[in-house]
Formats: C-alpha cells, structure tokens, sequence
C-alpha cells in the first residue's frame, strides 16, 4: 500500500526520475510477495504474524495524514497521500519486528538486511538532524508548508530512528558474540 501511494505521490508531484525508481521498487516488491504468497507459502507461519497492522500502523497513519499534511499546491488528496506515506514509512517495519520478536530467532540475511534499514534510517535521521542544526531551525515552522508539516517529518524520522535502533543494537551484541542467527529473547 506504500508504495503504491508513493508511486502516486511522485507520478503526480514530480514526475521525474524519482517515478521511475519508485515503479521499479514497487514492481519487485510485487514480486517478493507473489514469491511469498504462492512459492514460498509453505514457510510462513501465520500464528507468528499477528501484528494489528491496520489498527497500530495503517489508521494511526492515516489520521495524522488527514490532521497534518504539507500546503503546496498541489491537490488536497496528493497532500493528503504524500503526508500518509510519511508516517506510514516511519512505522512500516513494526510488523516485521514482532515477527520476529514472536520467532524467538532471526535468520542472518533477514538480520543484515533490517539491519542495514536501521543504518539509513539512522543516517536519513542524521542527516535531517543536520538540516535543521545549520539552517538554525530557521524554516522548521515555515507557514507556507503547514505549521507542523516539518517538525512531523522530523519526527517520524526520530521515530523510525528508534523504532530500529532496539533491533540494531541487539544485532550488533550477536555479532560481537559470534552467532550465525540472531536470537532474541526481550521485545524488540
């Protein structure tokens, strides 16, 4: 769902580059979940993947979308999406985090890969930190952009940020101890 807002948010207010990468991105996540679904179905354990998504990320996302959300002048619903896509990015990987909190046990390339998500979100979140530091706060209440527009997405940066950071610092300690697979024994 995501990603295919995403497509729409970037086909309708930018239409460059950007569409092109977020088409490709949704087309191969379309097909690891076809591969999911249908090759690789017998893997998947539904009892371990009880997560309310809709109620904890999809609603909560969308609300605040609705309630804060940029002014450009673009249509209301294109404001509207860009803003849900925003939020929802920031808590996407709560579902794949109790995943794995409910396995006990993660398997080294699903490990490396949320991982690696954790270290550019860090380095995204860093890099906005840094935005906000040298232009002194300047523009992070611009009016013209929604009174909160960007201290919202400052924050779900922050909040992704920390969303991961539990995950990678338990990464990290299994690496340091050598493991093959990651095991968790607390919430992630």
């Amino acid at each position: 769902m995501f990603l295919a807002v995403r497509l729409y948010c970037s086909f309708v207010m930018e239409g460059d580059i950007h569409t092109v990468l977020d088409l490709a991105t949704l087309i191969s996540t379309l097909w690891v979940i076809y591969m999911i679904r249908f090759k690789l179905k017998s893997t998947y354990i539904k009892e371990l993947d009880n997560f309310p998504i809709y109620y904890y990320v999809v609603l909560p996302s969308a609300i605040l979308a609705i309630l804060v959300h940029p002014y450009t002048q673009h249509s209301m619903i294109s404001r509207i999406c860009w803003a849900f896509c925003v939020y929802l990015e920031s808590v996407s990987v709560l579902p794949q985090l109790r995943l794995m909190q409910n396995a006990k046990m993660v398997e080294p390339f699903t490990a490396h890969y949320v991982f690696a998500l954790g270290v550019a979100r860090f380095l995204g979140c860093a890099h906005w930190i840094i935005q906000v530091y040298e232009i002194g706060g300047k523009y992070l209440y611009l009016i013209g952009s929604g009174f909160l527009w960007l201290p919202m997405i400052l924050l779900a940066e922050v909040v992704q940020t920390f969303i991961l950071a539990d995950f990678c610092y338990y990464y990290i300690k299994s690496v340091m101890d050598g493991q093959l697979v990651m095991t968790l024994s607390s919430p992630v």
